[in-house]
């Protein structure tokens, strides 16, 4: 199998609605990666607290407390904005356009840190987001 280069790709460069695609698919790895190492096995209940995870709402929920924490660079805020203000052909019919546009700048912020592989910074973010997840999942 060929190794991936991900050095023939800038970050910088990409569509924004480019790098939350690669987001998601990094964000969701990390997420059920966390799942199994708390013990959920059954499949069912993976998929279903999964999504309380990788759903347009909680992570629109999470970049908005990150966000007024002020735990992003001023680079990483540029990313942001750049999701944030993405114009996408269709949103969600369960979700408003304010939350899938917030998850969208989510996911592009996890795409870039990706790509650019900035693999600390982006395991902070990372769990500082699981742990507002389950911080909310406590709540309720």
């Amino acid at each position: 199998m060929e190794e991936i280069e991900h050095n023939l790709i800038n970050p910088k460069q990409l569509n924004a609605l480019a790098l939350a695609y690669m987001g998601d698919a990094v964000f969701e790895q990390y997420v059920r990666h966390h799942l199994l190492l708390q013990g959920a096995v059954r499949p069912n209940l993976l998929q279903k607290t999964a999504i309380q995870y990788v759903s347009a709402r909680g992570q629109a929920f999470v970049i908005k407390i990150m966000l007024a924490d002020e735990w992003f660079s001023e680079e990483e805020k540029a990313i942001i904005r750049r999701g944030r203000n993405a114009k996408s052909g269709s949103i969600p019919k369960n979700v408003d356009v304010q939350t899938y546009r917030y998850s969208t700048a989510f996911e592009a912020l996890i795409g870039y840190l990706y790509l650019r592989e900035q693999k600390d910074r982006l395991q902070s973010i990372v769990e500082r987001a699981i742990e507002i997840i389950m911080e909310k999942q406590k709540g309720e």
